[in-house]
Parts: structure tokens; sequence; C-alpha cells
């Protein structure tokens, strides 16, 4: 792991701490990758990593980051995970997903079937036609086998759920464990995710659709070689992803 000293006074040393910091440079990878210094990993301690100290592990606090509601929280920078605030949220929906909301890049054949299945949970009609954005929290686990993938079904849920993130349709709101018949929880904690637009609202979600996805990107791109000047064009790409075409 990469990180900062115990000692070192430019460490982040709380979970507030590391959202004030996400907001303040707008979105920031979860771990280190091919640009220095730009992960919430190389600027926080490598001694608490994966012991569930809530107050000092930094994978205890993306749970808590999660749930807050602050920032959002998922596999938004090549497929790995990581935050982006409220005020950068609107760019990287608009070029991730083209400008489409999902239900109309699926009446384009733009979205798969498997896709498809997943997002229904999510996103329905009110009796009037409109987009109706569903409140029913569900575990991934759950919702796995609810979409009917898995053994004799669909395949590769991880990967559709992860690139479901990556277009900013869906983001993780929530860890939850899960509980046997009897109510008791047990086990590991597990995802919950919505569409941004259940947490946040449409408008805000969608407020950078006037702009072409081009220019989302450009802005996106700018912003990172602003805070990190060496940043190489494959590191870019790998994180951000390629200029969309026009």
């Amino acid at each position: 792991m990469r990180g900062l000293s115990w000692d070192d006074p430019y460490r982040i040393r709380t979970w507030q701490e590391l959202v004030s910091w996400v907001n303040e440079i707008g979105f920031l990878p979860l771990f280190a990758n091919d640009i220095t210094g730009f992960s919430a990993e190389e600027h926080v301690s490598t001694d608490y990593w994966w012991t569930g100290d809530k107050e000092q592990d930094p994978w205890e606090w993306r749970e808590i980051i999660a749930a807050s509601h602050k920032v959002a929280y998922g596999k938004f920078f090549g497929g790995k995970a990581g935050f982006i605030s409220k005020e950068w949220l609107p760019y990287f929906a608009n070029y991730r997903r083209y400008g489409y909301d999902f239900d109309s890049r699926y009446e384009d054949g733009l979205a798969t079937y498997r896709e498809k299945v997943i997002m229904d949970y999510y996103i329905g009609e009110d009796g009037e036609g409109d987009m109706l954005w569903k409140q029913d929290a569900i575990l991934s686990t759950e919702l796995k086998k609810m979409a009917g993938f898995g053994k004799g079904g669909l395949k590769n849920y991880p990967g559709i759920i992860t690139g479901l993130q990556m277009q900013l349709y869906l983001v993780i709101t929530d860890f939850q464990r899960r509980k046997n018949k009897k109510g008791a929880e047990y086990g590991m904690s597990v995802s919950v995710m919505f569409p941004p637009e259940t947490i946040w609202g449409y408008d805000l979600v969608t407020s950078a659709y006037s702009e072409e996805p081009a220019e989302s990107w450009q802005r996106i791109v700018d912003h990172v070689k602003k805070l990190y000047p060496d940043s190489t064009e494959s590191a870019l790409n790998g994180l951000i992803g390629k200029k969309p075409i026009d």
C-alpha cells in the first residue's frame, strides 16, 4: 500500500476530512493508480487498512461515506472504486451516458437486455407514463438472484453492475449485512445501489445534459491535468475514459 506516515501533518485522519478533500478537488479514485497522488490511498496511513476500525480504517470509511450521500461512491475510475462530488457528478453522468437517460438508451439499442433487467428494479413509470424512481433498497447479492443471474441464468453479473456504475446509472449508497431466517445479521457487508437521481434528484444529475458529452469529458480531463500536470494520456484514458465520438 502507498500512503503517508502516521505523523505526517498532511495525512487525512477521518472520513469527514476525506469527504472535504473530495469536494475540494472534485473527484478521487480510492486506490493508487498511474497518476501519482491521485487517490485516497496515497493520503492516508497504511497502518489501519482492513482492520475494521471505523475511526481509522479507510476501507470502513468508504462505507460510511457511501451511506452519508455527501458525495457519490462507486466504481467510476477504470472499473475501480472512487468518489465524485455533487458538483462534478453531472459532468461524469453526461459524458459517460452520452446524454442518455437509461430508458432512452435502451430504446435506441445502446443498452443490453442484461443491463435492463437490473435497471428495471430501480426505474419504472407512474400512471401517466412518466419516469418513476423506485425507493426499495436491495442488497446486491439479492439483486443478482432477482434479476436472474447465476448458475443456469444470465452471465457476468459483476461486469454488468460495474458497467452501470461506470455509466453513472447506479451508485453505491449504503452497505448492509445479510440476515438469516431468524433476522440475525451475518457475513460481510454487501453493497446497496440506487440511481443517483434517487439520491440527489433528476435535475442535479442531468444538469450538464445541455453540453456535448465531449465537452464534459474535456472538462474532466482538463481538471485532472490542472491538478496533476504530469498525467499521461494513457493514464487519463485508463481512469477517465477516452474522448467520446461526436
